[in-house]
């Protein structure tokens, strides 16, 4: 910086400044931050202030006749320094803090090259900046293509230019970007990746049809909702039957939940004796299924016989005192001390809905704090929401666990033993995901996470039992295809993309800026569609009601309904 005081004093022309350090200032900052943090901080600090040029002075040296690509690169060097960052913080916090106390395992050391820190970092910079870059390379080619210079091309090649010249070109060319996802090693965070944005395509392009009245005619109970059971019961399904296929965080907080089925260790047990844990009671009643779920013999009846298959005998120290009057080995497992199923369901609902309504409760409160303005202008009201908000979601969380499990029973007394032996715990799954018809509103985006969970699960599934084949580095190939398709859809209707901050994020990805194309289009579309336009404004504030989970107001909800 002194050269550019040094040339600022002496009042040199910005072409007599060093090209190296021009480009280094033009991809650091902007003429526009630059006067901001001069006004700031750089005035307050007489000792920077004289070493520093003023702002007119810096644009000068950094002006140039396209800072398009310079914005690029500032964007890009931004984004990996601020997301390297990050994940430092967090694996810092998560194994000095949360890990406090515990014995963590050492730490292998990589290259920098090789670090998953540096190359996520470097793949998400190097997707914004070349998206950026493709945009705007198929916008130019395409507007060079319409003029009437080129019309020669067009005649002599018809397919490409018609190609070329789509409304679609840039948004779809700018994808192209997505193979940059490779540069991150092949994980499960790529594969999360590659499945978030395919679930939230899919969204875009339903969310684009019903604008245009697809489902105009749709039941008053179809919803996102639907999505929930089929996802619960292929993830229940892989959780006994493909555990190394099920997300470990699901299967705990499954496992927390369901307090009157998984019989824990007692206190008085002695402790020389084996009990089974939790994972190999699951593990059983797999093995239970593979059996055809064969009829419960009482120990306690018959002390000399021999009361269980040799392929469960771990589950003796459960089954031996059960209630001689249980029938079915499943029922002695589940719940061996009460051989009524129908109460048992009932005294789960007694003891796990209360820390399920108090964990929901803490969530609700934390979140309703970013919406203090509505809690201060009316308190009952925003109380009363929040109170409505908590009861549905733990009813909904300990309704789809407890049936789930009641279901096992429930299939045990009315069907034959050999019919559907294992897919009983899909079926029972799917019970307990209809509960989720209770969040139908607002649990928008907790139906499409189950879902990623269980798309994510059911490739893996179909990969361990070779139902299909995986492909080289297919989840990229994933994520390019519906990045294109999300670029697609912003590009024709931008209030199908569904959240202000998913849209003003795909207008930083092209460079925009940080614009919601939706609320222009409709400023200035209103006074043309009128009524139209008005309806589409509608359905999207419907959409980011069942996205966000907040809490529809009574007059919404009114509206909601009708519309449904």
């Amino acid at each position: 910086m002194s050269s550019v005081s040094s040339s600022s004093s002496s009042g040199s022309k910005p072409d007599k400044i060093d090209p190296v350090l021009r480009n280094a200032l033009r991809y650091t900052v902007s003429a526009k931050e630059y006067k901001l943090l001069h006004r700031y901080l750089i005035s307050r600090a007489p000792a920077v202030k004289k070493r520093t040029p003023p702002p007119p002075r810096y644009e000068a040296i950094v002006k140039s006749g396209d800072d398009y690509n310079a914005a690029a690169i500032r964007a890009s060097l931004r984004l990996a320094v601020t997301t390297y960052g990050a994940l430092k913080a967090w694996e810092y916090f998560t194994t000095r803090v949360l890990a406090r106390g515990r014995v963590v395992p050492p730490k292998t050391k990589t290259s920098l090259w090789k670090s998953p820190n540096v190359r996520l970092s470097c793949s998400l910079s190097l997707i914004l900046l070349f998206h950026r870059l493709l945009h705007r390379f198929f916008t130019r080619l395409r507007e060079s293509l319409l003029t009437d210079q080129a019309k020669p091309f067009r005649r002599r090649n018809p397919r490409v230019s018609r190609t070329l010249t789509s409304r679609l070109a840039p948004a779809i060319g700018a994808s192209l970007s997505g193979f940059f996802l490779g540069v991150y090693p092949s994980d499960q965070l790529r594969i999360t990746i590659a499945i978030y944005i395919f679930t939230r395509a899919l969204e875009f392009v339903y969310n684009g049809l019903e604008d245009r009245g697809w489902f105009k005619n749709r039941p008053w109970w179809f919803g996102s909702w639907l999505c929930m059971p089929v996802a619960c019961g292929q993830l229940l399904h892989a959780f006994v039957f493909d555990r190394d296929c099920f997300p470990e965080s699901y299967g705990r907080f499954i496992l927390n939940h369901s307090p009157q089925y998984i019989q824990a260790r007692p206190a008085t047990y002695p402790s020389h004796l084996a009990w089974p844990s939790t994972f190999s009671i699951v593990d059983n009643l797999a093995e239970i299924s593979r059996l055809k779920w064969p009829p419960f013999i009482s120990p306690i009846l018959f002390p000399n016989a021999q009361t269980l298959p040799a392929s469960v005998r771990t589950i003796s120290p459960i089954t031996s005192p059960a209630h001689p009057a249980i029938k079915s080995l499943s029922c002695a497992l589940l719940h061996p001390h009460d051989p009524s199923c129908l109460r048992t369901y009932v005294s789960y609902w007694i003891q796990a809905f209360p820390p399920v309504a108090r964990f929901f409760a803490l969530v609700f409160s934390a979140m309703g704090v970013l919406r203090y303005k509505a809690f201060a202008a009316d308190p009952v009201r925003a109380v009363a929401r929040l109170v409505k908000s908590v009861l549905r979601m733990s009813l909904f969380i300990t309704g789809s666990i407890g049936t789930s499990w009641a279901s096992i029973c429930l299939f045990a007394h009315f069907l034959p033993r050999k019919v559907l032996p294992t897919q009983r715990w899909f079926l029972g799954g799917f019970l307990g995901g209809c509960w989720a018809f209770l969040e139908r509103k607002s649990g928008r985006s907790n139906f499409l996470y189950s879902a990623r969970l269980s798309l994510d699960s059911l490739w893996k599934v179909g990969v361990k039992h070779g139902w299909w084949r995986g492909v080289k580095n297919g989840d990229v190939l994933l994520f390019v295809a519906s990045l294109a398709v999300v670029n697609a859809v912003y590009e024709v209707d931008p209030k199908a993309v569904s959240g202000g901050v998913v849209r003003k994020g795909l207008g930083m990805l092209r460079g925009e800026g940080w614009v919601d194309r939706a609320a222009l289009s409709g400023g200035a579309v209103g006074s043309i569609a009128g009524d139209k336009d008005a309806e589409g404004e509608a359905k999207m504030r419907e959409r980011e009601i069942k996205d966000t989970g907040v809490e529809i107001l009574d007059g919404e909800e009114e509206e909601l309904e009708k519309r449904e």
